[in-house]
């Protein structure tokens, strides 16, 4: 060994004569206790090699010294210790600033302290390309502080190419840059060029596209960087095989930005809109300066998770933010778009959903996902909330009212404004869309509502579903379904101007209309069938001049497997299919007994509504399935408006669905809670619910109230072993088929169904004859069906 030894060039070195040699860096304070240590620290200054430290720690001089003398072979083992723990290096060059950094920068991804860059002159070099508004000079030399090369290399783009360039050494990119052109920049530098710079005034340029194919076809890593705007974006790290690309990264960013992309689609031009350029010199220097440092790390072998990462650095608030970004394996640049459509068209295989779905338990599992817990919810995809890269932007807890209400908002564009073929009415949806979550803690309820918004997310049209183009009339019987035993409007409803479009009143469905149908699997058939795709995809492409099916959550669920979100799919479809039969006609239903139930949960929402001078009260609504549902309801008893609240709940346990039923009631109380006796106060915006609140009351409405005569409905008991088959055969033994069409995004991998059932009906207004009539009579609550003119006129406004 000829080098000379030292403590590394980030630590200080303070003695402490009988006590401890100590050692200070950023990182704290490290105590070295020992005879041994205090002889050889004055030897570790980096000016000797190790024989001479050993021979001069071994000397008999030194033995009447303060330290003493060290054997060389105990000297020898006592450094070989400080050199494994990171605190003793063989000093190459003088002790700089530089090499203290390099020192502090820690182990690399492959082991072993991060390397200090060598000479320049035999450095990789950094390509910067830019595209957009930044001076090129301005990079190239925050690059070379940095330390640097940077690589000479074609420049493009006319005028911007002279606007500063530095020895001719930027890349530069003009507004019309041709994509031929980009394509053929990056990956075309010199032999020993490793990374490229790409500064650009946003991430959402459509030239980015052809410089991440450019790289990714090279094998080059590219780092993006926006320096303009009050928010700076830095990285992430481009160019892997593996590693998300930016087709991953744009679709992203692009359902944020859903009134953006509306506007652009009007105005018939691609890309964002071009913002003015806004930034300060400051600014600019910090963003860059800290995207040269992030490329003089990488060169130099430093390896960390936020490589992978979108970070934002606030310049009015001096904050860094970072943003996940994950694969997408169905993106079309870098994972196989054919992905849904093959799941989709495959048969369906569902094994049996595990028992907490079938057991007692009081509804501890959100959105059905029975084999994790809320928190292993949140792990497996937490990554999913982000404000810039999420799905969902955000969950928060709603302040308004009781604690024990547990009620969350999931925040996340409803992706219905995102189509191409999207109007103004949806964005304005869209930029309001909210999922809500409900459970008996809140750590459940933030797990609901994420679910919730994820499987709103998985039922969006996005292009890649498998679709055919066909008329009705041209396809077999057998392989499609009739739209209008799914949707269920009565002729009588299409002619009807009093129902608002809120309702959901399509058009007629025209037979002889060309439009796109999708695969569904008949659970009970055991076979593909066809319906149209614009009823079962939020957002899908309609027929010109009309819309003749709309998609709906009624029967859409997320579950632990998919087989689980089947059976809470099926739940949802008995559920409201109950409230249907029971509000419409208007009958009155037996009580559920709350005091029956020892469970302390229920115990304290009820005080928490008697605490907002509310009672409530619970109705049996279970149908001929024998599967309970239940309706608990909640109304104001201090001022005339009594703001009667719903909710609803069925499972195969009696206590769970009453659990679900108290659960989605609570949702609502946040809206009536501060409401005042002037008629102000409410937290919702629909005219439907206001006008329900402020108007209803028990005395205008008896059926809201429990008859005391009524029976309890005879149930059928949770199934015995397999809950699809189950659900399979209670579909068959009325005879109504059971389709299912799988709606799992790959990039998401929380299992969504959307379950139907043609002749079940929703909670809406859909007065088609069947079973709205038919089975109240059957049921014996009604002696003969309710006259089409007589059923309420209150649409269902949930």
């Amino acid at each position: 060994m000829t080098g000379e030894l030292g403590f590394t060039p980030h630590l200080r070195v303070e003695p402490v004569p009988g006590e401890a040699v100590y050692l200070v860096s950023e990182h704290g304070v490290t105590a070295l206790h020992g005879q041994a240590i205090a002889a050889l620290a004055p030897l570790l200054d980096g000016s000797r090699d190790l024989a001479h430290i050993l021979t001069e720690a071994a000397a008999p001089a030194r033995a009447a010294g303060p330290a003493g003398a060290v054997p060389a072979g105990q000297a020898e083992r006592v450094i070989a210790r400080l050199r494994a723990a990171g605190l003793v290096s063989e000093r190459k060059r003088a002790s700089t600033p530089e090499a203290a950094y390099w020192e502090l920068a820690g182990p690399t991804a492959v082991g072993g302290p991060t390397p200090a860059p060598a000479p320049r002159a035999s450095r990789p070099a950094v390509a910067p390309l830019v595209l957009g508004s930044a001076d090129p000079g301005e990079v190239v030399r925050a690059l070379r502080a940095a330390g640097l090369r940077t690589a000479a290399s074609r420049t493009v783009g006319g005028a911007a190419a002279d606007r500063g360039a530095v020895d001719g050494d930027p890349t530069v990119s003009g507004a019309a840059t041709p994509r031929r052109e980009i394509c053929q920049i990056a990956p075309r530098q010199h032999g020993d060029t490793e990374l490229t710079l790409v500064v650009c005034d946003d991430y959402l340029d459509p030239r980015l596209a052809a410089v991440d194919a450019a790289h990714r076809a090279a094998g080059l890593r590219w780092l993006p960087v926006k320096p303009v705007g009050t928010q700076a974006w830095l990285g992430p790290f481009l160019g892997a095989p593996d590693d998300p690309c930016w087709v991953c990264l744009a679709d992203r960013l692009w359902r944020g930005r859903q009134a953006e992309a509306y506007l652009q689609r009007r105005l018939g031009r691609p890309g964002p809109v071009p913002r003015p350029p806004a930034s300060l010199p400051a600014s600019r220097a910090a963003a860059l300066q800290l995207a040269a440092l992030e490329a003089a790390k990488w060169l130099a072998g430093h390896r960390h998770p936020g490589q992978r990462e979108l970070r934002t650095l606030d310049s009015l608030t001096a904050t860094v933010d970072r943003h996940p970004l994950a694969r997408r394996p169905q993106c079309a640049g870098c994972g196989d778009p054919a992905l849904v459509a093959a799941r989709i068209q495959a048969p369906l295989s569902l094994p049996s959903p595990r028992d907490p779905l079938i057991g007692t338990d009081a509804d501890t599992s959100p959105r059905g996902i029975v084999d994790t817990s809320p928190r292993g919810i949140m792990e497996r995809y937490g990554h999913l909330v982000d404000p810039v890269t999420g799905l969902v932007t955000e969950i928060r807890r709603d302040p308004r009212g009781p604690a024990v209400l547990n009620c969350f908002h999931a925040r996340h564009p409803s992706y219905a404004g995102a189509g191409p073929h999207s109007g103004l009415d949806a964005v304005r949806a869209g930029l309001r869309a909210a999922a809500h979550g409900k459970g008996r803690t809140a750590e459940q309820a933030r797990a609901s509502a994420l679910c919730e918004a994820l499987e709103h997310y998985s039922g969006h049209f996005q292009g890649d579903e498998p679709r055919q183009r066909a008329r009705y009339r041209d396809l077999r019987p057998d392989d499609a379904v009739h739209p209008d035993t799914v949707q269920l409007f009565d002729p009588r409803q299409f002619r009807d101007p009093a129902l608002p479009a809120r309702h959901r009143i399509n058009d007629p469905f025209d037979e002889g209309a060309e439009l796109d149908w999708t695969p569904v699997w008949s659970l009970t058939a055991e076979r593909h069938r066809l319906l149209p795709t614009a009823l079962l995809y939020y957002g899908a492409p309609q027929p010109p001049g009309g819309r003749c099916c709309r998609a709906d959550s009624n029967g859409a669920a997320a579950g632990g497997t998919l087989a689980d979100a089947v059976v809470r799919g099926f739940l949802e479809l008995v559920e409201r299919d109950a409230v249907a039969l029971w509000w419409y006609n208007r009958t009155r239903q037996p009580a559920v007994a709350l005091d029956a139930f020892d469970d302390p949960w229920l115990a304290e929402v009820r005080a928490a509504h008697r605490g907002v001078r509310r009672e409530v009260w619970a109705l049996d609504l279970t149908t001929d399935f024998g599967i309970p549902v239940v309706a608990a309801l909640s109304r104001r008893l201090d001022k005339p408006a009594e703001d009667i609240t719903l909710g609803f709940g069925a499972h195969f346990d009696r206590h769970t669905a009453l659990c679900h039923a108290f659960a989605e009631l609570n949702q609502m109380l946040p809206a009536v809670v501060e409401a005042r006796a002037d008629g102000g106060g409410y937290g919702a915006a629909e005219p439907e619910a206001l006008r329900w609140f402020r108007t209803a009351t028990l005395a205008d409405h008896p059926y809201l109230t429990p008859d005391p005569a009524a029976p309890p409905p005879p149930i059928s008991g949770p199934p015995e072993g397999d809950a699809t088959a189950a659900v399979r055969e209670l579909a068959r033994g009325r005879g109504m088929e059971l389709l299912v069409l799988d709606q799992t995004r790959p990039d998401v991998g929380l299992p969504v169904a959307k379950v139907l059932m043609p002749g079940m009906r929703p909670h809406w207004a859909r007065f088609a004859p069947g079973r709205l009539f038919d089975v109240p009579v059957a049921l014996g609550r009604l002696s003969a069906p309710t006259p089409y003119a007589d059923l309420n006129p209150i649409p269902f406004f949930l």
